[in-house]
């Protein structure tokens, strides 16, 4: 009797479905760091907006001691908030690559392979997290030269790299969800930039959240941008933090963001 050569469908489950996704996901991931080692001055351009928010928005407001931080001086209070905010503006974006995919017909010739969308998505996901580490890193070692008190403790730092991958996924997922609906890079560009400071500003990133009117904490509190910034505080400054809970609302909504776009990315295709 001779072996059998049927592959899986593309919606197929059992043993060989993890090995598949952790594939997809590493050869995503590899792409990615390939992109950044070929483009290097991506990381230099995209270093000045948070460099600048930590150099005159931090020091600035550091020296006013306009916003009660307790003993916690606000450049060491905000450079968390800056990083989680540089990992958001990398990812929002990132829906504008799988509709360039789409037009180039890359997108189609994926869909037909017995890849499940779900591992698709994934790999893009944590690819756009591998991106949001690199960024990280820039972040992390400007805050250390303008004298941030971070952590030094390896484990710490591992759990802030997990922190970065879980938010970029959700809102690259948050972006490739939108770009499902509207379909074009000019609306994707604009429904981006329209709800990307919106998040920022609605979180704990800039000031507690005690010193938010009521109706703004309710928002920060389905803000997964909010439970970001909160472990990173934790984990980097030592800073009072719900880390089960900020790790719990981070892999659900990466999880829940994979399902959705997932779920649109037949209609994207088309």
């Amino acid at each position: 009797m001779t072996a059998a050569t049927t592959e899986r469908p593309a919606g197929a489950s059992g043993p060989a479905l993890p090995v598949l996704l952790l594939n997809r996901i590493g050869t995503m991931c590899l792409i990615e760091l390939q992109k950044l080692r070929h483009d290097r001055t991506e990381l230099i351009t995209r270093a000045i907006q948070p460099a600048l928010w930590l150099l005159i928005f931090g020091e600035t407001f550091t020296r006013l001691r306009v916003i009660p931080t307790g003993n916690l001086p606000y450049l060491d209070y905000l450079a968390p908030g800056i990083l989680a905010q540089s990992a958001l503006f990398v990812s929002i974006f990132y829906g504008i690559q799988i509709i360039w995919e789409r037009d180039a017909g890359v997108l189609s010739k994926l869909m037909v392979t017995p890849t499940p969308r779900s591992a698709l998505i994934a790999g893009k996901a944590f690819a756009a997290g591998i991106r949001a580490i690199a960024q990280a890193v820039v972040v992390l070692v400007l805050s250390a030269i303008l004298g941030v008190s971070l952590t030094a403790n390896p484990l710490k730092l591992l759990g802030v790299l997990v922190v970065v991958v879980l938010g970029s996924a959700f809102f690259c997922c948050l972006s490739i969800t939108i770009a499902g609906i509207v379909m074009s890079r000019e609306r994707l560009m604009g429904i981006g930039q329209a709800i990307t400071m919106p998040l920022f500003f609605a979180s704990n990133a800039l000031y507690p959240v005690d010193l938010m009117p009521g109706w703004l904490q309710v928002l920060n509190h389905v803000n997964p941008l909010s439970y970001e910034v909160d472990a990173l505080r934790g984990l980097l400054l030592g800073t009072p933090a719900s880390l089960p809970l900020d790790f719990a609302v981070l892999v659900g909504t990466a999880v829940l963001g994979i399902a959705v776009a997932s779920a649109l990315l037949p209609r994207l295709a088309r």
